[in-house]
């Protein structure tokens, strides 16, 4: 990997790292490096970086490394490693800043079926004002090129009643896209 100067590193980096600290509203100098919310953490596995490593890496100014790591689009937000944290750090809220970051830097090569999938969520809730989930799943899987992904639990669930081919639609859809318009510009 070769040397690194991390003094030289945080310079650089320090305004970014003050951002993240500002936009999620969480202290993470604060952080003891316990390793208590990686201990528990149901994503790890999928994970590059255990989410204590990502946080001492964001300490010390490592800003390419952590916004490219996979890491950032494992974590489910869960919030099991706030839950742990003895420091009270809410790590979810990090990585959901990192996420953020890594986006407008456009380190998104790692992340295209996370986006998929939050734009296909999104999309229903703006359409609909709740999750249509056969819709969702269908415009998730013509984004991702996966078209006959997930069939085979389509007609069980239908016919179970546990999801529904056409779309239910709440009162104050209205409402809903003023507030889609307001937090988003509208979005797609």
């Amino acid at each position: 990997m070769g040397e690194v100067n991390l003094s030289q590193v945080l310079d650089q980096n320090r305004s970014f790292v003050d951002r993240v600290i500002a936009e999620s509203g969480q202290d993470i100098r604060q952080c003891y490096q316990c390793a208590k919310c990686s201990g528990g953490c149901p994503g790890s596995t999928a994970m590059d970086y255990p989410p204590n490593q990502i946080i001492r890496m964001l300490m010390l100014g490592m800003k390419d490394k952590v916004l490219k790591s996979q890491t950032i689009w494992a974590c489910m937000g869960c919030n099991t490693c706030t839950t742990r944290c003895i420091r009270n750090i809410e790590v979810a809220s990090v990585m959901d800043t990192l996420r953020q970051e890594a986006v407008k830097a456009g380190y998104t090569d790692k992340a295209a079926s996370v986006i998929s999938f939050n734009e296909s969520f999104l999309w229903t809730v703006r359409n609909f004002g709740r999750l249509f989930e056969a819709g969702m799943a269908m415009m998730n899987n013509t984004k991702t090129g996966n078209f006959m992904k997930d069939m085979q639990f389509g007609l069980p669930l239908m016919l179970k009643g546990k999801a529904s081919m056409f779309p239910h639609r709440i009162k104050g859809r209205r409402e809903l896209k003023n507030i889609f318009e307001k937090t988003c510009g509208g979005g797609k």
